[in-house]
Order: structure tokens, then sequence, then C-alpha cells
């Protein structure tokens, strides 16, 4: 067993091969299809929640609670091992907010172990990057606290650029007016978009069309990333794969890319952002 366990949540979106390839504990949100029970995210195959956004069935999902996550360190600290925990975005769910108090009661029942949390102020494969990036840390014999301190001194350089293919899923969330919705639609206009330093979604620009709206992300991580050849990249998408491997052939013959990883953006994002969606995660100069 590794030295401690280093916890995500599944709004990291990293698929079942990957949590395994890096050594990380995911702790799944709930979702809701339709009229359907909640279930666990890890529960969900992609493909069916996709057609059922595109089917307009809604999807909605909740936060991990407190005790979600007591019951999934506890045994960790019971047993001897320390926990650090990196939660998805303070600012798009309350599930850092619930592991964090969680943390605060374990430390005071396990006072001879360490709980650590980091809000990564991350998103879907952003917040799998920065989780990866840590495991390698850990591989390589840092310490809990030192991987604890790479990833507050690192996160904001971790960098989120992704579009939309339907802006009516941005507008039921609240992220674009009905206005912007119905006129972008019309026009072929697509948004382009990123995390901020508060780790909320927001408008950056916008394309003509979708392969322009692609390029554009591309366009981002050449004009700030540190070090494309030689860096991990990260791709997700709302099922739409074609897309993603558009993106990544494109960062492969403009930027000499040759480390680049695609998964599925999970139901926690994807409910919101809609099917089409396409999302590049690089670490750069600032978000």
């Amino acid at each position: 067993m590794a030295p401690y366990v280093i916890f995500v949540d599944s709004g990291s979106d990293l698929s079942p091969d990957m949590l395994k390839k890096y050594d990380l504990v995911c702790i799944p949100l709930s979702v809701t299809v339709g009229n359907n029970a909640p279930v666990s995210e890890n529960e969900l195959d992609m493909k069916e929640v996709y057609a059922k956004l595109r089917a307009k069935v809604q999807v909605r999902t909740s936060a991990a609670g407190i005790e979600t996550f007591i019951e999934t360190f506890e045994p960790y600290l019971a047993a001897g091992t320390d926990v650090l925990y990196l939660g998805f975005s303070s600012g798009i769910s309350g599930t850092y907010n619930a592991g964090f108090v969680a943390a605060r009661e374990l430390r005071e029942k396990y006072p001879e172990r360490t709980v650590e949390t980091v809000d990564t102020l991350c998103a879907s494969l952003g917040a799998g990057l920065i989780a990866a990036l840590a495991a390698e840390k850990r591989l390589a014999g840092a310490s809990l606290a030192e991987v604890r301190d790479y990833v507050e001194s690192t996160k904001l350089h971790l960098c989120h650029a992704f579009t939309v293919e339907d802006l009516f899923f941005l507008h039921r969330g609240g992220r674009v007016s009905l206005a912007t919705a119905v006129a972008g639609s019309a026009l072929g206009i697509k948004p382009v978009m990123h995390v901020d330093n508060e780790g909320h979604l927001t408008k950056v620009g916008t394309a003509r069309g979708r392969r322009a709206s692609l390029d554009a992300l591309c366009n981002r991580m050449q004009a700030s990333a540190f070090d494309p050849k030689g860096s991990h990249v990260f791709i997700s998408h709302g099922d739409c794969p074609d897309d993603a491997e558009y993106v990544a052939r494109r960062l492969r013959e403009t930027m000499g890319v040759t480390d680049v990883t695609i998964g599925y953006i999970g139901p926690v994002i994807g409910a919101h952002s809609g099917p089409g969606t396409v999302a590049l995660f690089f670490l750069g100069k600032e978000r």
C-alpha cells in the first residue's frame, strides 16, 4: 500500500483504468436520470447518459455528503494510513466543502493521523490531471505534505479550455442568457470557455462554427502552455470522441504533443454542458 492514500471525487472524470494506473481512490457523486432513483455516478454508462441528454431527459447531480466522506476516509485512518483528498472545484459543487468538514471531524477523532484536503479549483479531467500529477509525485517519493503543497502551488497553472455544441444546456444552467443561446445557435457561434481562478465556468471568447471552436482550444494551449512536448495533456468529451481525436491530432501536428489522454466528461459536468462538449487541459502560465 502507498504511504498515504490520495482521494478524488467523480467530478474529476477519471476512468476506472486511470484510477488504477495512478492508484487513486474515487468518491462517487450521486446522479438522478429522469424519474429514476439516484445512483452513484460510477454505476452509469456514459453513452446511455448522453443518449438521455440528447432526448431531453433531465439529469440531476448531487454533491457527496459529509457522512459519505467520513465513511470512506475512516477505514484507512483506523488502519493507520493517512489521507489526502483533492476535490473538484468548490466554484461548481459543494462536494469539496463536505470533504473539508469531514476531514476536520476526523482529525479530532484520529489526532495521530494526517487528513488533508485541497480545493483544486479544477473540473472534469482538469481535476483528474492535477490528481495524476500528484500521484506521480507520490510515486517519486514525495510526502503527503509535499504533494499537498505541490497541488496548491500548481492548481492555478492547470489550464482549462472547452467549447460546447448546444448552447441551450449552458442556458439551463444559468451560464448564458436565452437570447444568447438562440442567437448563437442560429448563427453557429460557439463559446470558448475556461475555469477561472475562483473555480467558476466563464466565457473567454467565441468562434464561428464547430471546427473553429475546436481550433480555438488548441490556440489557447499554444499561447500559454509551459512545455507542450514534455507534459501530460488530458482531453475530455461529451460523447463526441471524433472531435476529441481531432483536437489531439492538431496538438500533435502543431506543437509536437506526445502524451495525450482522452476520456468522457461525466454527468456531473455533462448534465450542464451537454453532448458535444470538448475540453482541453494542460499546464500553462496562467488560466
